[in-house]
């Protein structure tokens, strides 16, 4: 069979599913590639994870055409034999890392993620590190919520051992946060490590992860404990948003601003992201205050 595959997202970060499905056909001497417009395929499989991406309009010949990812439909998957295939990674030959889930589903079941409703309300084991890990010198990781699994020694063992530099790229569930998990966490390579402060309502409890975590914490990377995702324009006031930063300068964590509906979001909050994110900015002007009034 002629594969054709189109990320309908761009080329900036790997499509994971679509390296999946390349290597289960590449494994039945199909002949894959990404869509290339002129072409006749038997089959062409689309894939798109954001809902503020453009669809494709362009012509499409081919015999069969499947649609999926998260910005289609929540409950669409890969079949279990695809889903378990150690990806393609020659699909995307500018990205050197390993791309992979350990762990799928979180018991949060928060109003702003679709995770609980498209993997579940618990977090579970799906694969162990050395089905997509084939050596590769960084190791990017998409889990949800990899503390919240039953099984998380084990698999930060794994990532000990690999000896990989590892980038949790959805961050770590601070609330969950114990002297063991730090313990385990000082031994993993990592550049930088990411938690997140997005329930004002569960403050109480992230403050105190965090307070541990920096207690034994061994390293800081780039001169702070790590950085925290602020969710802003979703639940929160104006001053809740600088109240959650200003702490997080207190305790010596690097805020990192994430807008929800950001098409929408009021002015303030769009330079509150300008402001923080900016770290040369946000370093040399400690208010937003000050920043705000010399911008005007």
């Amino acid at each position: 069979m002629k594969i054709g595959l189109i990320d309908v997202d761009g080329h900036n970060f790997p499509n994971l599913a679509l390296m999946k499905l390349s290597a289960w056909h590449k494994a039945r001497a199909d002949d894959v590639s990404l869509w290339v417009g002129l072409e006749k395929y038997d089959r062409v499989f689309i894939s798109k994870v954001f809902t503020f991406t453009p669809d494709i309009d362009s012509c499409i010949m081919a015999d069969e055409v499947i649609y999926g990812g998260t910005s289609y439909d929540l409950k669409n998957k890969l079949p279990p034999d695809v889903e378990t295939m150690c990806p393609d990674f020659t699909l995307y030959p500018q990205f050197k890392e390993a791309y992979g889930f350990l762990t799928r589903g979180c018991p949060r079941g928060c109003a702003f993620c679709c995770v609980g409703e498209k993997e579940g309300r618990v977090s579970r084991q799906v694969a162990d590190l050395g089905q997509f890990h084939t050596g590769q010198k960084e190791i990017k990781l998409l889990d949800p919520n990899l503390l919240a699994c039953s099984d998380h020694e084990k698999l930060l063992q794994q990532l000990i051992n690999s000896k990989a530099n590892v980038d949790f790229t959805q961050g770590l569930d601070i609330r969950l946060m114990t002297d063991k998990i730090v313990s385990m966490l000082n031994q993993v390579k990592v550049k930088e490590i990411h938690f997140a402060w997005d329930d004002i309502k569960q403050s109480a409890k992230i403050l105190e992860g965090l307070k541990l975590y920096a207690k034994s914490a061994t390293r800081k990377p780039h001169g702070h404990f790590g950085s925290v995702y602020v969710l802003t324009n979703f639940n929160t006031t104006h001053e809740q948003d600088l109240e959650r930063i200003y702490k997080l300068r207190e305790l010596n964590y690097d805020p990192y601003i994430m807008i929800y509906n950001k098409e929408h979001a009021p002015k303030r909050t769009r330079l509150l992201q300008r402001w923080v994110n900016n770290k040369i900015i946000y370093k040399s002007c400690e208010r937003f205050e000050d920043y705000n009034c010399k911008i005007g």
